[in-house]
């Protein structure tokens, strides 16, 4: 059986992270989504919040579970018995960023990271522009799965508004 990894920190899941995750699903057994923590971003939501959003959005997906990662993902690739990982990438933004991370995990691991191109109807969807939007007001329930928009929401103690983002 064929077991890949798709990490990230998933703050909040989007649109985009499943698409990749479905994916990735059509090329694997087995796809383990691993929710980390981002030591380089102060995340919105906690890792636990994380982790059943995750698994309410990707449960019809056949072959797809999700885990914590709590340390590094190097272990935690290993510990599931991964033969690759997977990223999504919207742009050459995201290669840049992610090459020293797949070059890495490639020496940790011995382990390939593929790189999936996003879905270009989707490409605009990032985390951290979703909670911008969210933020200052903005509807973002139609770039993240159905109930993730509230948990955001609350997190930033605000509610749905028109217009207003900054984004």
């Amino acid at each position: 059986m064929s077991t890949a990894v798709c990490p990230g920190s998933f703050d909040p899941i989007t649109l985009g992270h499943i698409d990749i995750v479905r994916r990735a699903a059509s090329l694997f057994d087995e796809v383990v989504v691993g929710v980390a923590r981002n030591s380089s971003k102060a995340a919105l939501l906690g890792v636990d919040v994380r982790v059943e959003l995750a698994r309410a959005a990707l449960a019809d997906i056949p072959g797809v579970r999700v885990e914590q990662v709590t340390g590094l993902l190097a272990e935690f690739v290993r510990s599931v018995g991964a033969v690759a990982i997977v990223k999504g990438l919207r742009g050459g933004a995201d290669f840049d960023a992610e090459l020293p991370m797949a070059l890495m995990n490639r020496r940790l691991t011995g382990v390939e990271t593929i790189f999936l191109a996003g879905d270009q109807a989707l490409a605009h969807i990032a985390s951290s522009l979703v909670k911008d939007v969210a933020r200052f007001g903005g509807d973002i329930d139609d770039l993240v799965p159905p109930g993730v928009g509230r948990v955001v929401r609350d997190a930033l103690g605000s509610r749905p508004a028109g217009g207003g983002s900054r984004a």
